[in-house]
């Protein structure tokens, strides 16, 4: 029985099995033509990618692979001899809203915040209250500048906060550490980033660094890929402007001089210290001046640096340039002496000296010790006057000096004709009126004295530094005016004037100090200004071994005692006992007789 039903099982599984049938032939080809169709399509959909759309999807690969920075345009630092920052770009931010997009991390992707929501959470970050942010935002949809002018701290905070809707755009901002110390110089840049004044303007080449724009490809995970970089696009330009200028020294002399000018009530004043071997200036301090901080607050006169732009009549202070130019023609010898009668007619004009006294005979160092003007008069008209008027054109007295100082000016001199042709001309120059200059080219023609006779260019850039010097100031070719022996005469005339007379208040016991003082009438549209003044007083020292020129001039001091001696002086004497320490001058030597320099 079981033998019957396998094999009944074993026919009824063949009967289940499907015979196979011969497929047609129009179906096999069917079939065959919808591949050949397709791999043609594939091969033609990839030839025009690989071929035609080639350049099209490399480009866009590279777009999102690579990421491009734009340079911030961050100027280079200004700095003093020492490195102190005296103008620098910061990073700052300035926080965009968007009210349609106010969304918080967590929230449903369609939930749209209030306004009152984000108030909360960045009032107590801006330092803003509720009420005025959410007053700002109204009821605008986007673009809304709520604040600027972040620090980086705030803004990283701000950030974390990840709030859909609050847009952050990064900007430099040009900051000014020493405040108004340097604005004189250095100057300032307006809210379009437009240098406006000092440095900043005159120098705005220099100080605009080498950048470009920096991309860097990424790999998928956002590894950055080395290749395919531009030359130079990871340079980092470090340098900056480095100036001659002492923050030290600089804080010392507008301090004093500030002082000084509110003492007297002046209408102005300015210090000024220099390297008279090189031309540096150590300090060139202006008052009022404005703080570059805040430039909006101030009157766009204090922008200029009087000190190079305005011209004044030097007065007395010129009188030891004018005996140099008389010992140089030799028209007076050092041993000669002058007969003052206290009062002089000149071509019809009465001359008197400042106190209308006669000093009867006296030596040239007296002179300056007493500042005779009638004695000056004598003194110079030994010197032809077309000879003079050269040697006042050589000068440079009408020639804008050759400095980095923005804005610098000429002088003014009469014309030859005039000046040989009208006896009063010389007469009045004598003692330092009838033309002007700036206090910088009054301090560069003392520097001629000091230094044995050399005219050198008054600076404040050293040149752009860094890891090593690019750019420096050219060197120039010292040309000699004066005879170093000449010089050296003069020097110990000035320091009579300390030692013995109008600069007594200057002495610094162990050291040797030579001075003048000046007190000039002000002239005004041609004529002098009934009463006002200009107040001076120009030191070089140690006579030595002299290397420094300290200028000070007040404008329009007030009071009857107003005189170089009382009101520039103290200035003068402030700045030279900072000089002493900051530069660490040794005492001076005993007196010695000229020796010619070596080589």
């Amino acid at each position: 029985m079981r033998s019957n039903k396998r094999s009944h099982t074993r026919k009824a599984r063949r009967k289940r099995v499907v015979p196979l049938e011969k497929i047609p032939t129009n179906r096999i080809r069917f079939v065959f033509l919808i591949l050949c169709f397709s791999l043609f399509g594939l091969g033609g959909r990839l030839a025009w990618l690989q071929v035609l759309q080639a350049s099209a999807l490399e480009a866009r690969a590279r777009s999102s692979q690579v990421q491009l920075t734009k340079p911030l345009g961050i100027r280079r630092s200004i700095v003093d001899r020492k490195g102190r920052l005296l103008a620098l770009d910061e990073e700052r931010y300035r926080l965009w809203v968007h009210p349609r997009y106010f969304n918080f991390p967590g929230d449903d992707p369609e939930l749209i915040r209030k306004p009152i929501d984000v108030a909360r959470k960045l009032s107590g970050l801006i330092a803003m209250p509720m009420s005025e942010i959410i007053e700002r935002v109204g009821n605008r949809p986007s673009g809304i500048k709520l604040v600027e002018d972040l620090d980086t701290d705030t803004a990283s905070q701000i950030k974390q906060l990840g709030i859909s809707g609050l847009d952050l755009e990064l900007y430099p901002q040009r900051i000014y550490p020493q405040g108004s110390l340097f604005g004189n110089v250095v100057g300032f840049l307006n809210d379009d980033r437009i240098p406006q004044a000092g440095l900043e303007q005159s120098r705005n080449r220099e100080l605009i660094r080498h950048e470009q724009p920096r991309s860097l490809r990424r790999g998928a995970d956002g590894t950055p890929l080395p290749d395919d970089l531009a030359p130079g696009v990871l340079y980092g330009d470090d340098l900056r402007l480095e100036l001659t200028l002492d923050a030290r020294l600089q804080e010392l002399a507008i301090k004093s001089l500030t002082d000084e000018v509110k003492r007297w009530n002046a209408a102005k004043g300015v210090a000024i210290v220099m390297n008279a071997l090189t031309g540096e200036l150590l300090a060139l301090a202006s008052t009022p001046t404005y703080n570059p901080n805040e430039y909006w607050k101030f009157p766009p006169s204090r922008f200029r640096e009087w000190s190079v732009q305005d011209l004044y009549e030097p007065g007395s202070t010129f009188k030891p340039i004018n005996l140099a130019l008389a010992l140089q023609e030799g028209v007076i010898n050092k041993d000669g002496k002058i007969d003052d009668t206290g009062s002089i007619k000149v071509g019809g004009w009465p001359i008197h000296n400042h106190d209308r006294a006669a000093n009867g005979l006296i030596d040239y160092p007296k002179i300056l010790q007493v500042s005779s003007n009638v004695a000056m008069v004598k003194t110079m008209s030994r010197l032809d006057p077309s000879i003079y008027w050269d040697w006042l054109k050589k000068l440079g007295l009408d020639i804008q000096p050759n400095t980095d100082l923005p804005g610098a000016v000429a002088g003014q001199l009469k014309r030859k004709s005039e000046f040989v042709s009208h006896s009063i001309e010389p007469a009045t120059a004598s003692f330092g009126q009838g033309f002007s200059l700036t206090p910088l080219k009054l301090a560069q023609l003392h520097a001629l004295i000091a230094n044995g006779g050399y005219l050198v260019s008054p600076h404040i850039t050293r040149g752009l530094g860094g890891g090593y010097s690019l750019l420096s100031v050219p060197k120039e070719e010292k040309v000699q005016l004066l005879d170093e022996e000449v010089t050296f005469i003069v020097r110990q005339w000035m320091e009579s004037v300390v030692e013995k007379g109008s600069g007594k208040a200057l002495k610094t016991p162990g050291y040797r100090i030579g001075g003048k003082t000046g007190t000039a009438q002000k002239a005004s549209n041609g004529s002098y200004k009934p009463g006002a003044k200009i107040c001076s007083f120009v030191a070089t020292f140690p006579i030595d071994s002299p290397k420094y020129v300290v200028l000070v001039v007040i404008d329009e001091p007030q009071g009857v005692n107003a005189y170089g001696s009382t009101v520039a002086l103290p200035v003068a004497k402030e700045i030279i006992d900072g000089l002493l320490v900051i530069e660490k001058i040794p005492p001076s030597t005993k007196r010695t007789e000229f020796q010619p320099a070596q080589g």
